[in-house]
This record gives C-alpha cells, structure tokens and sequence, in this order.
C-alpha cells in the first residue's frame, strides 16, 4: 500500500519517462510534488524501493528501473515487463518486433560539438553523420546531432561524449532541455525556463549556477528528442 505522495512521485516518473524518455531530476520532483527539500524526495525514493515499485542503478546518474506500477497507474497483477532508463529512452516495442539495429535508420549530421558547461563556441570538427532509429525523430521539421562536451547536464542522463539529438525550432516550454545561442555566438544544453522578462538557462548538475540572462540574450536553435550513448 502506498502514501498518497509516494503514488503522486511514482506516477510523476512514470510520466516523464513516457514523455520524455528520461526520468526528472530531484529538483523537478521536488517541484512537482511541493515538498520544501530534496530529502523528503529521497525518503520517498527509497521507500518505492523498498516496496519494489523502483530500482536505482548503482553509478548511474539519474537512471532508474520501473520494477511495477499498481493498477491505479495502470499497472499489471503481474506480467509486467520493467523498463530501464538510462539517459535514453524507454524500450516500448511490442512483442516479436524487430530490433532497433533492424528497424529504418536516418543518417542525421553532426553539426558539431555543444557545450554542456560553460557556454563555448560550438567546435565544428565532429564526425560528419550518425545514424538514429528513426523512432527517435519526431516526423516533423529538421533534426541534427551534436557531440557533447561537458558535465553540466549529467543528472538529466547527459554525460560527456554522448550525442544529442535535436530537432531544429526557435520554441521551447518551460523545463525542455534546448540548444541555446547566448548573445549571438556561443551555443549550450541547458534546460530552459522563463523568469518574467529573463531567461533562466539550468544546468542539471548542482556544480554549475543557473545563468540568468534577458530575453533578447538568448535564441532557441533546437529542442532535446533523443541522445545516443557509446561504450
């Protein structure tokens, strides 16, 4: 049986997950669930744990196994199949579907390298083109890729040397992870709030301060739809 707020917290990751392929930050589930602290997040991911709901990956930022969810959440009695984030997306294939590697791939180009720190001027000596699942496109408007080059975003699952894959537009909600221009020439990843008439850039990494910046300061050139990883 579970707390209100420990189903709310369950549910919210969920979520996410499906939405964005990735899991929220602390801070995010902080926010969601209005609790003053990140310890009462922690208390509350420890006890999904225990009860079996979740499981976190040892040395992984940010990843987290959905072991069940109950019925309300549309869970399973049993048969459910646990799904592994790790920075990536969820696997949602249905069964007997082809593997990735089999299914139809896009060759998208890599513009470059994109700072995930300090801003720096976008280095453009990466490989020319990677191939993507083309489930990772959204189907609508131009997509690149860029090589990553830092460690600010690592608890939204970004490490350095990982490939982001964009999709190119000048919009962005609140919380989306984009490809900002600071002051016409510098490029970041960052995740991107509005603060009245400033912009607030936000690392996902407690090492680096949200640079806050006025609204003619910065242009959205893409929005975060996929990242690949090589081991």
């Amino acid at each position: 049986m579970l707390t209100k707020k420990q189903l709310d917290l369950l549910d919210f990751i969920n979520r996410r997950v499906a939405r964005d392929g990735v899991p929220p930050s602390f801070d995010e589930m902080k926010e969601a669930l209005d609790l003053r602290s990140k310890s009462g997040i922690h208390r509350l991911i420890t006890a999904l744990e225990e009860r079996g709901f979740i499981r976190r990956l040892a040395h992984r930022a940010r990843a987290i196994e959905i072991v069940k969810l109950p019925e309300s959440l549309g869970g399973e009695p049993a048969g459910f199949t646990p799904r592994v984030v790790e920075g990536g997306r969820a696997d949602s294939r249905p069964a007997g579907a082809q593997p990735v590697e089999a299914q139809h791939a896009t060759e998208l180009p890599v513009l470059g390298r994109i700072a995930a720190g300090q801003p720096i001027e976008a280095i453009n000596d990466a490989p020319p083109g990677i191939s993507v699942p083309g489930q990772m496109l959204s189907g609508r408007g131009r997509h690149y890729a860029l090589e990553v080059k830092g460690d600010s975003m690592i608890e939204a699952g970004i490490n350095d040397g990982d490939v982001v894959v964009i999709r190119e537009t000048n919009e962005a909600g609140d919380g989306d992870i984009v490809v900002a221009q600071v002051e016409g020439y510098e490029a970041t990843l960052k995740r991107f709030r509005r603060r009245g008439d400033t912009i607030v850039l936000e690392a996902a990494n407690p090492a680096y301060e949200p640079r806050v910046l006025p609204l003619g300061a910065v242009k959205v050139q893409g929005r975060l739809v996929g990242l690949i990883r090589t081991y």
